[in-house]
């Protein structure tokens, strides 16, 4: 694609990098048929190209974002699906982000969009803010339709995501999870901030099954959200002070007794923190830390990959739906070591259909674009349907929620299923019809989701 930036807009770093993706872009549209957006509404500008096409107009011009264009970047879910399939190797990412930061820094939003928005970003990071929203939101639910009549539809979709009953919060975590045996390896576990209130359990599993496996797990008490949240808004100055607190926190254990690896169970997060060496490879105190930290990062299915197998004590034979979030396949580009793990343990996997489409959760995207949202979950159940699971399997805490509101099948994380067939507790989301046999017994024959 051919760029007219002036010499002193390439003088902008991020300008710079904006010219470079927007070049390697061919106008080929193979992005299109694997865009959620343009695949439901068939408008060219909510493709991946034609958003494009907008952000070059936009930042060659040098001028404020327009109530149009922020209408369509705000469609976007980046989920990335246009990456895996660009043959051009297009950087979609770095560009959307851009042009979000762009559009937060030149655009007013109506004043419900902003109230909305700053709500969001004040409160959801934040775990005992989140867990205090949600424990209201059970009162606030009935006035779901009331919030929906009065144009807020983003408060009336975070009452219908809500879980019920929260779960209360737990007493403070050790920051030592020592080995079982002896100590093979040490990590960094990033518990995130919605993980720490929706998926506690997906963290207690993560930690069992690595001290199960020899590796000794830290947990630092000031960890902070990763940023994602805030940044996928366009926040920048937020998102970078997370990103920094969490690498002066990781810096601080690698300079001390070492880390191995910095293990994420919420993919989300994962693609964020492997990308805080680009987010700050301007900022002079931070670049080379930041890269440092990045290099670490591993999803947890792709640290246990690297490990000898965990013995499995029991056998289950469920069918597992596995569902693989955008953040991991197509952020991340893991897409054997999740479902090769599961097999392994013995569980029937078996890949949902349109498996790359997104399933609207995208961070906030099922908070502030809960129709396409909701478009999108019921068309990823409905696949889901098709398989007749025992279980689905998601390696986000964000997919698992969005799943979760549509479906009575249980969700759970990968790591909880294998955690279970090594010797854990069972899943809390599955029913008590399923059971579990001793490993070198028959399988047992499940009653679960019929």
């Amino acid at each position: 694609m051919q760029t007219h930036f002036s010499l002193a807009q390439l003088a902008d770093p991020d300008i710079a990098e904006a010219n470079k993706i927007l070049r390697a872009c061919v106008h080929c549209g193979f992005c299109t048929a694997t865009c959620p957006t343009y695949v439901l509404l068939g408008d060219e500008r909510d493709s991946p190209r034609g958003r494009i096409y907008l952000i070059k107009d936009m930042l060659e011009q040098g001028r404020p974002a327009t109530a149009d264009v922020v209408t369509h970047i705000d469609r976007c879910l980046s989920c990335l699906s246009c990456m895996t399939t660009c043959p051009s190797g297009v950087h979609y990412m770095h560009l959307v982000d851009h042009a979000r930061a762009h559009i937060e820094n030149t655009f007013r939003r109506p004043l419900r969009e902003r109230l909305v928005r700053g709500l969001l970003a004040a409160v959801l990071p934040y775990p005992e803010r989140m867990r205090a929203a949600l424990g209201l939101s059970r009162l606030a639910r009935p006035f779901a339709g009331l919030f929906t009549a009065m144009g807020l539809k983003p408060l009336a979709a975070m009452l219908r995501l809500a879980p019920a009953p929260v779960a209360a919060a737990a007493a403070p975590e050790q920051r030592i999870h020592p080995a079982e045996g002896l100590r093979r390896g040490r990590v960094a576990l990033l518990r995130g901030c919605a993980n720490r209130v929706l998926g506690a359990g997906i963290n207690a599993a993560t930690i069992r099954l690595l001290n199960r496996l020899g590796i000794e797990v830290v947990t630092p008490e000031a960890e902070v959200c990763c940023g994602a949240l805030v940044h996928h808004m366009g926040r920048e100055q937020q998102s970078h002070a997370q990103a920094k607190a969490n690498i002066d926190l990781w810096t601080a254990e690698i300079e001390g007794e070492g880390l191995d690896a910095i293990v994420i169970n919420v993919s989300g997060c994962g693609t964020m923190v492997k990308d805080y060496g680009f987010m700050l490879r301007t900022d002079p105190a931070y670049a080379a830390k930041a890269a440092r930290i990045s290099a670490l990062a591993r999803d947890i299915s792709e640290y246990l990959a690297s490990l000898p197998a965990a013995a499995s004590r029991q056998a289950t034979g469920l069918t597992v739906a596995y569902h693989a979030a955008c953040s991991l396949q197509h952020g991340q580009r893991i897409t054997r070591q999740p479902k090769e793990l599961l097999t392994r343990h013995g569980f029937i996997v078996k890949d949902i259909p349109e498996g790359h489409l997104c399933c609207g959760s995208a961070g906030i995207y099922n908070i502030v674009q809960s129709e396409i949202a909701q478009t999108l979950r019921d068309r990823k159940i409905a696949n889901i349907a098709q398989l007749s699971p025992h279980v689905i399997a998601a390696g986000n805490i964000g997919c698992i929620t969005q799943i979760a509101s549509g479906t009575a099948i249980p969700v759970v994380h990968p790591v909880e299923l294998i955690d279970w067939a090594t010797g854990g507790p069972k899943p809390a989301g599955l029913s008590s019809g399923v059971q579990a046999m001793p490993v070198d017994g028959d399988l047992v024959k499940t009653s679960a989701a019929t």
